[in-house]
């Protein structure tokens, strides 16, 4: 999606942009609150960019505000914080309504053992063993500060928020997460998986389509407008 909003810009600008991005959302992956920072010279209105850009924009991507920021500020490296969900649907037919929206698994899922299982992933640790083989961070240890389980009718619903994430790192979460849900492995295989520092012992990365980029938090000092959460994810709060 980065190639469409540069494009977008671009043509609104009459010049060519350059974003950087605050969190790497690939192919199948959604967001609801990617943060995106650009040097212009072109001069517009505040909302002029938001209501200019979505014009060039294709209808899978939209503006919502735009800012003015301070030199220093870096829509990546600025981040003090990230959150994702993971929207699983667990029926024993896979959706079609929600079709490219939610990630699907038939089997019945335990949640209090999901649960008890992601009660590992919390605090700073070595997560190699969900780090993708292409991941090319320079550290594996990242501090996860929440790791939910929630069920909301036959949906589950995984949340993560850490100061930083590595390349399929939450998906991979979740496929491991799954192999608890489903009785394949024990709650306490989670915490065998961080100490072994393995990717391959680790559960296949799960599927793209029910992953959400649904925040990021930066400095209170830098003048971003309040970060307010998709209708849809609140109503499964």
């Amino acid at each position: 999606m980065q190639d469409h909003v540069e494009e977008a810009l671009g043509r609104f600008a009459d010049s060519r942009i350059e974003v950087v991005a605050a969190g790497r959302t690939d192919t199948g992956v959604h967001a609801t609150a990617q943060v995106v920072h650009f040097d212009t010279d072109a001069k517009r209105e505040m909302q002029g960019w938001v209501r200019g850009t979505n014009t060039f924009l294709p209808d899978a991507a939209r503006v919502v505000w735009s800012t003015q920021v301070p030199d220093d500020f870096h829509a990546r490296y600025s981040a003090r914080a990230r959150s994702y969900a993971y929207l699983l649907s667990n029926e024993p037919v896979a959706p079609a309504v929600l079709r490219g929206r939610v990630g699907w698994f038939h089997r019945v899922l335990d949640v209090s053992r999901m649960r008890q299982a992601a009660a590992a992933l919390v605090g700073e640790h070595d997560f190699t063993s969900f780090r993708d083989a292409e991941c090319q961070a320079k550290s594996p240890v990242r501090t996860m500060h929440e790791a939910r389980v929630d069920a909301v009718g036959s949906l589950v619903v995984f949340r993560f928020r850490a100061n930083a994430f590595l390349h399929h790192m939450v998906r991979n979460m979740v496929g491991s997460l799954v192999y608890v849900g489903c009785g394949r492995q024990e709650p306490a295989w989670i915490g065998q998986l961080m100490a072994a520092r393995d990717r391959t012992k680790a559960a296949p990365t799960f599927a793209a389509e029910g992953l959400y980029l649904t925040g990021v938090e930066y400095d209170p000092a830098f003048p971003l407008p309040a970060f307010r959460a998709h209708p849809l994810l609140q109503s499964l709060a």
